[in-house]
This record gives structure tokens, sequence and C-alpha cells, in this order.
């Protein structure tokens, strides 16, 4: 680790966080879709760990630029969502906050959302009451986007339900043989931030590698990275690994990477922003988007690329 690594870990208050964590994005090589990729695109934008409006109104947030970035790229999109990657409110997930935070930013395009739970919807309340009243859905669920496979999975389940939850997924997985496959859940398999990523989603992973699915998304880190193509344990694979981003950037505080996980291609903590996929009959193109700046803060070209389905 570099002294300037050192120094961004040691950080504990926020406004010199944010000024260092312009410094910490990185990249590895660019990945570039194959061609040609077939069909008319479907488009999603996605972010998790979103709204917090503790120390200022939710107008002055990084969930309203967010959300403001968002509305204008879904106007004249008729075929577009998004996907909410948890952690919706802050600090604990309650009825209040989602109404009086969440509604006023993001909500703006509820109708188009399809979310997953994180940690903080269950700090208020053990049954995460202001998540499942906010958006009336199941603990997991799946829809079809264009041509491709989309999933919803709750990694904070106790065991006894996450076994349910795997046992669902192999029966969604065999239901749906579809060419193009996602899945999103809130806390990371792989991540360089500072959460220690958990092992509880392995056995999902393991699943939709053995299936065949191409991409998952997760948040929880308040930073923006992406990995090569992997199996469940942790190694390379270009032929039919699953592509993971994490992308906890939706107006939350960011912070620091503490470590570099192996096979991390690119690592951004400088900016809020979502992530645009553009899932193609075939395959898919990425970019992120970072919220507009007045160009005092260094930022690093936006992450972009693409890839095929297997």
């Amino acid at each position: 680790m570099t002294s300037l690594q050192m120094s961004v870990v040691k950080k504990s208050v926020f406004a010199p966080l944010l000024a260092a964590c312009a410094l910490c994005a990185c990249s590895g090589t660019p990945a570039t879709a194959p061609s040609p990729l077939t069909g008319a695109p479907y488009t999603v934008y996605a972010a998790g760990d979103i709204a917090d409006c503790r120390q200022r109104p939710w107008q002055m947030t990084g969930a309203a630029q967010t959300a403001e970035l968002i509305a204008g790229e879904l106007a004249g999109r008729r075929d577009a969502a998004v996907l909410s990657l948890g952690d919706h409110t802050y600090p604990v997930g309650l009825p209040a906050e989602f109404d009086t935070c969440y509604a006023p930013t993001w909500g703006r395009f509820k109708e188009r959302t399809y979310p997953t739970p994180g940690n903080h919807e269950y700090y208020g309340s053990k049954a995460a009451n202001g998540y499942f009243g906010y958006f009336g859905r199941p603990d997991y669920y799946s829809v079809g986007l264009g041509a491709w496979h989309v999933i919803s999975l709750n990694s904070h389940l106790p065991p006894a339900r996450l076994e349910e939850q795997l046992a669902w997924l192999k029966d969604d997985l065999a239901r749906h043989p579809r060419p193009c496959t996602l899945a999103f859940w809130h806390a990371p398999l792989y991540s360089s931030g500072g959460h220690r990523a958990p092992k509880t989603m392995q056995p999902a992973w393991q699943a939709l590698h053995e299936a065949g699915a191409e991409l998952v998304l997760s948040g929880h880190d308040h930073d923006y990275e992406r990995f090569a193509p992997q199996d469940a344990n942790g190694r390379v694979d270009e032929a039919r690994g699953v592509r993971q981003f994490v992308v906890g950037t939706g107006g939350a505080f960011l912070t620091p990477f503490f470590y570099f996980m192996a096979h991390s291609e690119m690592r951004d903590n400088s900016s809020h922003g979502v992530l645009r996929l553009q899932l193609y009959d075939n395959g898919y193109q990425w970019q992120y988007l970072p919220v507009p700046d007045d160009g005092s803060v260094q930022r690093p070209a936006p992450d972009s690329g693409g890839g095929r389905c297997h």
C-alpha cells in the first residue's frame, strides 16, 4: 500500500475524505465489446446507497444529483428501467425517510424502478417495513427486460431464508433459460472497499455461473468498481465467468478503497453517479455516468466497455 493510500484509509471525517477520494481512482486494462451486438438495446440505470438527508435538505443531496441525471436520461426512453441496489435511505430505512428523502429524489421514477433491499433497510425494523411498504416488492423476484432475464436477490436474509432463496433461484434460472441474465443484490461477493465482502451470496453466484449468467450488480461500498468475469471462487473465467459491478455511488457519502481485490479492473470513488447498461439481444455495453461537476475535482475518464452473452 502506498503512502497516499494509507493516508486515505486513516481519514474518518467526510469532507477531507471526499477530497482524498478523487486521488484514489484508478483503472486497469479497458474492456471492449466484440461486434456486432444485435437487436435494439434495453437501457438500465443502476446504483445503490442513495438518499441521506441527515445533514442537508433533499434538494442539496447526492441523491438529488443522481436523480436529476437519471431523469434526464429517462426522458424520451420508453425502453428503460432503474435498478436500485439497496440502502435506499439513511440512517435506518424508516417509512419517514422514504417519504421525505427518497421519494422526492429517486422516487420520481418509482414506477420504473426494480429494487433490492440493503442492510440499512433492516436497521429501523427487523422486517424492513419502510422498504417493503414503499416498494411493495417481495424479498426476491425476476423480470424480463428486453431480451434479458433480470433477477433481484436479497443478500441480508437469515440462513434459512437464504436457503429458500437459493432453491427459488435455481428453479427460476431453469424456467427462464434466456441467453442473457443479470442478477443484482446489495452486498457484493467481491469488493475492494471498506466492507469485507461476505460469502453469504457465494452459493447464488455459483448457481448463476452454472446457468451461464453474465452480470451481477451490487452496492454496499460507496464507490464504483468493475471486475473481470469470475466464478464463485474468485477465479477469472473469460469464457463463462460472471462480471460484477459495485455501484454504491447513488448519493450517500463516498468512501475510500481499503485494499485491492484480485481481478479488479476499474476503481473510482471520485464522484457520485450511476451505471448505464445497454442490454442487447446477444451482449451488453456499459458506461459509468458521473454527476456533472465544476471541474475542481480530478476525475478519471468514465469507465466504459462491453461484452457478449455466453
